[in-house]
């Protein structure tokens, strides 16, 4: 016995709504969005954006060669721009003998993404420290601007050098790099924030050597809704870091 066509069609109609149902878009609650791992925000909501980066080196006799540089960025800056302060300050001990260690290999370390912490240590008695901080915060307004130190132009270097070692503080197309040479063949150390990534590298060759690299990102959302002139206003600054590598 055949089955007549208009039967099997009638059946295949009636099933359409089952199979439709099942496909039906879920939507998630703010609440749920909240604990995913990925999340976001309006850039309207970001009234200020700031960043502060450290490094340092103290070699055995508690000398100290480094350099804090920070920018902040709002609504009514008009140019990204790193400010550099250099941090010079005398040691009361003896003197740090040269350093024998060799450290070998290493230069993947100058291809990787994301954030590469990295410490290599072939002396004694040293201490080394890399750290990143995030702090989101919210507020009605944008903190006061209170730029210190030395502006740090694109494409210019900044450096200085004491019994510790020699620093070097540079804006190029790739981003700002921290670069400091520990005296006595103690070692270096390098931070850097370009391209979407931040390296902290430092490698020890001698002993009882204190190394911090330090980055935070601060950001203030807004508490209140905001307009659609301050959503065109954040774009365009938060668009200037590309200009330094970022």
């Amino acid at each position: 016995m055949k089955t007549p066509i208009w039967l099997i069609g009638a059946c295949l109609a009636a099933s359409l709504p089952t199979q439709a149902q099942t496909f039906k878009p879920i939507e998630l609650k703010d609440h749920e969005l909240a604990t995913l791992r990925g999340r976001y925000v309006m850039p309207g909501r970001i009234i200020s954006f700031g960043i502060v980066m450290t490094s340092t080196w103290q070699n055995a006799n508690g000398e100290v060669i480094g350099a804090t540089s920070s920018m902040q960025i709002q609504q009514s800056t008009i140019t990204p721009q790193f400010y550099v302060s250099m941090i010079d300050e005398k040691g009361n001990g003896s003197v740090s003998s040269q350093g024998t260690g060799i450290v070998v290999g290493g230069s993947g370390l100058n291809s990787t993404e994301g954030v590469t912490q990295v410490v290599r240590a072939a002396g004694d008695h040293n201490t080394a420290y890399n750290d990143v901080h995030i702090n989101v915060t919210k507020a009605s307004q944008a903190p006061a601007t209170q730029q210190q130190g030395q502006a740090l132009a694109a494409g210019s270097t900044l450096a200085s050098a004491n019994g510790a070692g020699s620093l070097s503080v540079s804006s190029t197309g790739a981003g700002v790099q921290f670069n400091i040479v520990a005296s006595n063949n103690q070692g270096s150390t390098v931070q850097r924030l370009a391209q979407g990534g931040l390296m902290q590298n430092t490698t020890l060759l001698g002993g009882g050597n204190q190394v911090n690299n330090l980055t935070s990102f601060n950001v203030v959302l807004r508490d209140n809704e905001s307009t659609a002139g301050s959503l065109n206003g954040n774009l365009d600054q938060l668009r200037g870091l590309r200009t330094l590598g970022f």
